[in-house]
């Protein structure tokens, strides 16, 4: 895979937190507030775009092929276009991706938990 570009506003001091540590380059690669649910609705099974449109409530079109166009460049999706009329496009985790699942099943189950505990009291 080759390096990849950092397009940002601010390159340089993007640059310089994503050579600092791994965390800053993962949190860089999966920050935002669409690309982990994206990721974790490709889990089970490869979809079109439409399909996660129709499961991510909220997202608009733009936000989901800016995060899809962003994820397939850091190598956690890939798209695999299909020569048919009208053209069909698929969406699958990476082998990459799919080492994140144990991470995201993890922030699912605490996330579960915090929110019983915040909703107890």
């Amino acid at each position: 895979m080759s390096k990849r570009k950092i397009t940002s506003t601010n390159n340089i001091n993007r640059e310089k937190l994503i050579d600092f540590c791994g965390m800053m380059y993962a949190i860089d690669l999966l920050g935002g507030r669409w690309k982990l649910i994206i990721l974790y609705k490709l889990e089970k099974r490869t979809l079109r775009f439409s399909e996660l449109k129709k499961i991510i409530p909220g997202i608009t079109d733009r936000m989901l092929t800016l995060h899809l166009q962003e994820l397939e460049r850091d190598g956690l999706v890939e798209r695999t276009v299909y020569a048919e009329v009208p053209p069909r496009v698929d969406y699958r985790l990476t082998g990459s991706a799919q080492s994140l699942i144990p991470i995201w099943q993890q922030l699912e189950h605490w996330g579960v938990a915090h929110k019983k505990s915040w909703e107890t009291g």
